[in-house]
């Protein structure tokens, strides 16, 4: 089981040496992102691919699944810029996907942000001073290792929001400083921003999700973009407990 971080180039050359159930979950990511009948409607996403600066960790689910997401997640944000102003970390995570028809999309919901709350048990490095502490103000963000990042988790128990469905429990990790890079020629991200949403609407069976919504505005909250429900409705509260409790 590759517990590392693989760059796309590495993944693709080592391909025949990955196990049956890495195979599979790649292949299937690589389908969903490079479809050019059903877009994926993230376009940064599909362009993080096709330029290869897309990272990648496998990870079984286990008693330390913390501990390992955490070594892989350090080290892919020590060499993030490395990788191109594309990159994201695609973790894969089995264990859990031969069990989705018993486990309803609220229970992975509360299984994502366990997993973040056993996360940062692991973070060595303090809370950027910038970003607020508490889920429930607006520019709340998750940190790790020093650095904001936007977590995007899709699941096996998704059926309507395609956008989010994936036949293993799957996080999508971008660095905060991506988005703004992506934000600096203000006319080009809105022209990007409305072509998302228009194949987000042609993607998924169902509107596009009251939630998503733009970093910075008073009425947004990201923790609620982490893990979109298969309908319009929203969690009450956020699950994590803040590092200003610790």
């Amino acid at each position: 089981m590759h517990e590392r971080l693989l760059d796309q180039v590495t993944l693709e050359s080592e391909f025949s040496l990955l196990q049956d159930w890495e195979q599979e979950a790649y292949e299937h990511f690589k389908q969903k992102i490079t479809d050019k009948k059903n877009r994926f409607p993230c376009i940064p996403a599909t362009q993080g691919f096709a330029l290869n600066q897309l990272n990648y960790g496998f990870i079984l689910w286990s008693d330390h699944v913390d501990e390992v997401f955490s070594l892989v997640l350090k080290e892919y944000i020590n060499h993030a810029k490395e990788y191109g102003k594309y990159t994201s970390l695609i973790i894969f995570i089995e264990g859990i996907h031969e069990k989705a028809n018993s486990i309803a999309t609220e229970d992975f919901f509360y299984l994502f942000w366990d997993l973040l709350n056993r996360l940062k048990e692991h973070d060595e490095k303090p809370w950027p001073d910038p970003i607020p502490k508490e889920p429930e103000e607006a520019l709340w963000q998750f940190c790790f290792h020093g650095e904001p990042l936007f977590m995007y988790c899709a699941t096996p128990s998704h059926e309507k929001r395609k956008s989010r469905h994936f036949p293993y429990f799957m996080l999508a990790i971008t660095p905060r400083w991506v988005f703004e890079e992506f934000r600096k020629d203000s006319k080009h991200a809105h022209q990007i921003q409305k072509k998302i949403h228009e194949r987000l609407q042609a993607y998924d069976a169902v509107d596009i999700h009251p939630d998503l919504k733009e970093y910075g505005d008073k009425d947004n909250f990201e923790w609620k973009q982490y893990f979109l429900r298969d309908d319009e409705t929203s969690p009450l509260s956020c699950p994590f407990s803040s590092y200003s409790k610790h």
